[in-house]
């Protein structure tokens, strides 16, 4: 490091937007990780950052251009403070690279999605030089030490860990491919090392991380699956509870689904995209699943654990859906009947082979297909809401409610938001919690006596 930057006496102010995903929001958590050595601490007013870092995402259209938006809108902000430095990371800037740097010339570093590693190294080199640089590494970057770094303890009692990263799927609509590069999962010794220290600052759920978890442990040393890494950390951490995302339905072995029933630590809620009700329209999206092997999986993991709360993603609008490839999508929602749904209308996306069909459904047509699918499923999350009420449900108490500080909220093992009258000082802890109202997104609840630090207790409705 240079010594300007060592001995600053001022701290440097560190502005980061993330927009998009969960994956992005762990590798925001990398970068103020990574740049603490320096003297970066994070602020909320852009208007006082020294450093503003994008952590972009382009897995729609919309996503994407609101990421250009944003960047633009900054110039007036460089304008007044031209010593302020401007990063963008995430998916746009693999995509795009130096052609967002001749796009916004106020813009001063793009950093890959491989990239995250080395921002505090060319962060300096552009304090030093004053120029502006693009960094796309073909592997992933990673500093020396980085996983024994402290854990920032911001009052997070959830955390997430990547534990893989990429695709090898080559879905026809999607772009994570070209940008996040094939399957890469990290060994085991690292996940854990990164989960203690999480613990230890006051972490109590960990939120696992990859594009498709399910192939977590290909090309390993270690023979390791992802159900070993879940029983493992159960096992050899104190977390209280355990999530991930995302899980892709044609790689959902018995293994992993019976986790589900026996690994109490593991929360009973999976998130499995189907994206489409429609035989033809799965195979021209190159899903690998059709939607009785889908039905079957959803089966399994109802008998397996009765209780687990499903979630899903649809794109409507795919290239080439008629209106009964539609109605398919329907049935489908209606013989499932999710916990709550993901909906997006398709856009194209640079290099996904579907931006090169040429039976485009009308813009008019997906919006109302989207319009009809997002109402059927407001009344059916609504349903299994109410279907809470009068349950009594263990939930993590994350801190008080954003419109009372008399009022705690929390989640329960279905992922489902409890916001309830309690003191402060059950924060962190997993509270029995009896549910007597029910709302479009949340729950109300009843604190009952007793809670605990440990895991699950017996005795939920």
């Amino acid at each position: 490091m240079s010594e300007p930057l060592r001995q600053t006496q001022k701290p440097l102010n560190l502005y980061i937007r993330t927009f998009g995903c969960q994956m992005n929001e762990y590798d925001s958590l990398r970068v103020r990780r990574l740049l603490a050595p320096l003297g970066y601490m994070p602020v909320s007013d852009m208007e006082e950052a020294d450093v503003i870092f994008l952590n972009t995402c382009s897995v729609r259209d919309k996503a994407e251009q609101k990421v250009h938006s944003f960047i633009g809108s900054l110039r007036r902000l460089k304008a007044k403070k031209p010593s302020l430095k401007i990063v963008a990371g995430g998916c746009v800037a693999q995509q795009l690279g130096e052609k967002l740097l001749d796009r916004f010339d106020h813009l001063d570093l793009v950093l890959g999605t491989r990239a995250v590693g080395s921002i505090a190294r060319l962060l300096e080199k552009i304090n030093e030089t004053g120029g502006r640089a693009a960094c796309l590494p073909d592997t992933d970057t990673r500093e020396p030490g980085e996983d024994d770094r402290g854990i920032f303890a911001d009052g997070s009692l959830t955390a997430p860990v990547t534990v893989m990263q990429g695709c090898n799927n080559f879905c026809t609509y999607c772009i994570v491919p070209y940008v996040r590069g094939r399957e890469r999962s990290r060994p085991y010794p690292d996940i854990l090392r990164e989960i203690r220290l999480l613990e230890a600052a006051g972490v109590r759920e960990v939120l696992l991380l990859g594009q498709n978890v399910n192939s977590y442990g290909r090309g390993l040393d270690e023979k390791i699956t992802f159900a070993d890494l879940i029983r493992r950390i159960a096992e050899e951490t104190g977390m209280l509870r355990i999530r991930f995302t995302t899980s892709h339905p044609k790689d959902l072995t018995e293994e992993l689904m019976r986790c589900f029933a026996q690994v109490g630590k593991l929360c009973k809620h999976l998130h499995l995209p189907v994206q489409s009700g429609s035989d033809r329209v799965l195979a021209r999206m190159g899903r690998g699943y059709t939607v009785a092997h889908y039905l079957e999986k959803v089966g399994r993991l109802r008998e397996m654990c009765p209780e687990i709360a499903l979630t899903s993603d649809v794109i409507v609008g795919f290239p080439g859906e008629t209106e009964e490839d539609f109605r398919k999508t329907m049935d489908l929602l209606e013989q499932v009947r999710f916990d709550n749904l993901f909906s997006f209308r398709y856009s194209d996306r640079p290099h996904a082979r579907a931006a090169s069909f040429t039976d485009k459904v009308e813009p008019e047509t997906g919006a109302r297909r989207l319009v009809e699918l997002q109402g059927f499923q407001a009344a059916v999350s609504m349903e299994k809401n109410l279907a809470e009420v009068g349950r009594v449900r263990e939930v993590l108490v994350e801190g008080p409610s954003k419109t009372s500080e008399a009022r705690m909220t929390g989640r329960t093992s279905h992922n489902r938001i409890v916001n309830f009258e309690a003191s402060p000082g059950i924060c962190g802890q997993i509270a029995r919690v009896k549910i007597t109202g029910a709302y479009s997104h949340s729950l109300k609840g009843l604190l009952l006596a007793g809670a605990s630090e440990g895991g699950p207790q017996p005795g939920e409705n």
